[in-house]
């Protein structure tokens, strides 16, 4: 049974790049872009803005592979009695995109090791230590053209249960929307 998912997903991956009519010339890209979020849930934190940059290689004309990486910064709130540190995410992440057409809609993730970066402890009035990261996850839903991906997104670093504090999780993940550039480097 496992064989058969395999087979039918590898099968689903090449017909999609297949069918799809991307432009041949704008194989390599850079993307540039930026985000912005609410915090879910929002224990710790209540909103995030960031960057992202990456890098994506068409392996067939409608579906990429690259890296990704960039920085949010998550804005620290006060909940049952802490003041929460704003906290940075950096990641590292492989991605993936599918293009089921030259322009229109498309999805994909990026997905590696999120550091969290910034202020040492969790709260300002509490010895919490922040951990230092975790698996981090990005999927996204979006628009495309050539040059232009507009996306919907959620972004979550899974960080364990090591730096809660009594009565709130510590949490860093955010549901938002973002755009990016694209910048062609050739075939």
């Amino acid at each position: 049974m496992k064989t058969l998912k395999q087979t039918v997903i590898a099968a689903a991956f090449l017909t999609a790049g297949l069918l799809s009519a991307q432009d041949k010339a704008m194989n390599n890209m850079i993307k540039v872009g930026a985000t912005a979020g609410l915090a879910v849930p929002a224990d710790n934190v209540s909103a995030a803005v960031g960057v992202d940059v990456a890098y994506q290689n068409l392996i067939t004309p409608g579906f990429g592979l690259g890296i990704a990486s960039g920085y949010t910064h998550y804005f620290g709130k006060d909940n049952e009695g802490y003041s929460n540190n704003d906290v940075g995410v950096v990641p590292v992440a492989a991605l993936f995109r599918i293009y089921p057409k030259q322009t229109g809609f498309y999805f994909g993730a990026d997905l590696g090791y999120g550091f969290l970066v910034g202020d040492k402890n969790v709260a300002s009035n509490s010895a919490a230590e922040r951990p230092d990261g975790g698996f981090y996850l990005k999927p996204e839903l979006g628009y495309h053209n050539q040059n232009w991906n507009f996306f919907v997104q959620y972004q979550k670093v899974f960080t364990g249960s090591g730096s809660d504090l009594p009565s709130q999780d510590y949490n860093v993940g955010s549901i938002g929307a973002g755009f990016s550039y694209n910048i062609p480097l050739g075939n």
